[in-house]
């Protein structure tokens, strides 16, 4: 294939960290708190907009709690975990390596024992339709490694008896969550606002704070972890102060994003735009020969973390060895020409791509970096002589 001329402008399509807004710049940062205290109440008052920010973007009830907390959305989903699980038994959805993670950390760091998991090849979604919902149930809304999402949230029964906990972080700011279903939610700001990392959101419904006033887990919880304080919840959290010390560069961050995402129309458009960008790689993908989603229902399919698998008859008989080092090449060839940076497949995903096609990449470099694929991927065949 002859190679081609225009490259996109913005070469990140890199799952996490993401691809900062459009027009970006380091002036962002200019009335960043730098050398405060997060304590002084300045700063407290920008991690409170931070939150009320959060919460009205993204419709989450009135009476639900939303706070800042360490260590990413990981940091997240583990303080939900160790804070909430162990009352009831405890039913977690496993399609993609992160709730791979989760089921692990349930199964032999609390030790739970009245636990299920329902695991599922990659390019699969679990069943929804079999659940009593009298157990705790652990989720990702979206397999971030494997580009399958639940389509929406209609299989969650509004009377359960027990909590819905959901990592949520390649959702929030990219798919409708109707988060009344959901009483634990988490993400991170690294994801679909490409805020920068270290820095989790974790939000509570009612019920899910009620858990934590009535129940105390018989493991100790580490200070990171703890959301309560004089053994109850500690409101602070959700109010601008957190557990440990935040960056404030990254608080001034994740504020400009928050404030660019009300000036283009909110939610509505930062769906809209990542739904662009899936179809116009669904449309690339229809008419191509050696390349297909990962997954394998069309409405399950991920509208921020994209994930491709090859498909290329010629690669029938050839090793994994072989399909690993195809992927590896396209990496290297686009790397080197400035055109994507970072899209290769998770490391326990089967050998492809992985395109984040989140609100803050812009519609016109998906559709510039499509050719490129194309004159990767054979110029890799050509120099493995397939």
């Amino acid at each position: 294939m002859t190679r081609p001329l225009v490259k996109p402008i913005r070469p990140e399509f890199s799952s996490g960290p993401c691809a900062k807004r459009p027009g970006w710049s380091l002036d962002v940062l200019k009335q960043s708190s730098l050398g405060r205290s997060h304590r002084h109440k300045d700063c407290k008052n920008k991690l409170k907009k931070v939150i009320e920010l959060s919460k009205s973007i993204l419709n989450i009830p009135d009476d639900y709690l939303v706070g800042i907390v360490p260590g990413s959305d990981t940091g997240a989903i583990e303080i939900a975990m160790w804070n909430l699980l162990g009352s009831k038994p405890v039913t977690m959805l496993v399609w993609d390596s992160f709730g791979a993670d989760w089921a692990k950390d349930i199964q032999l760091q609390l030790k739970l024992k009245n636990l299920d998991i329902i695991k599922v090849d990659y390019g699969k979604l679990p069943s929804l339709n079999s659940f009593d919902f009298k157990s705790d149930i652990v989720f990702n809304w979206n397999g971030t490694t494997a580009g399958v999402c639940v389509p929406n949230a209609d299989w969650i029964n509004n009377s359960r008896d027990g909590l819905t906990i959901c990592d949520a972080t390649s959702a929030a700011f990219a798919m409708d969550i109707d988060w009344s279903k959901l009483d634990v939610g988490t993400l991170s700001w690294q994801k679909s606002l490409g805020g920068e990392a270290g820095h989790g959101m974790i939000i509570l419904s009612p019920r899910a704070v009620d858990r934590i006033n009535t129940y105390s887990p018989s493991w100790p919880i580490p200070k990171l972890f703890q959301l309560k304080k004089n053994n109850e919840i500690n409101l602070d959290i959700f109010s601008g102060s957190t557990i440990n010390t935040p960056s404030m560069i990254c608080v001034e961050d994740f504020l400009d994003v928050l404030n660019w995402t009300k000036e283009i129309g909110g939610l509505e458009e930062l769906i809209r735009r990542s739904k662009d960008n899936l179809n116009i790689i669904k449309d690339w993908v229809f008419s191509s020969t050696w390349v297909d989603f990962l997954c394998e229902d069309l409405n399950n399919l991920s509208n921020t973390s994209i994930c491709l698998k090859l498909i290329d008859p010629r690669l029938t008989t050839q090793s994994l060895e072989t399909k690993n080092t195809i992927e590896k090449n396209i990496m290297k060839l686009l790397e080197e020409n400035n055109v994507a940076f970072d899209i290769g497949s998770y490391r326990s995903a089967p050998p492809g791509l992985r395109i984040w096609g989140g609100p803050t990449v812009d519609n016109n470099d998906i559709k510039k970096l499509l050719p490129w694929l194309d004159w990767a991927y054979y110029e890799s065949l050509s120099s493995l002589d397939i």
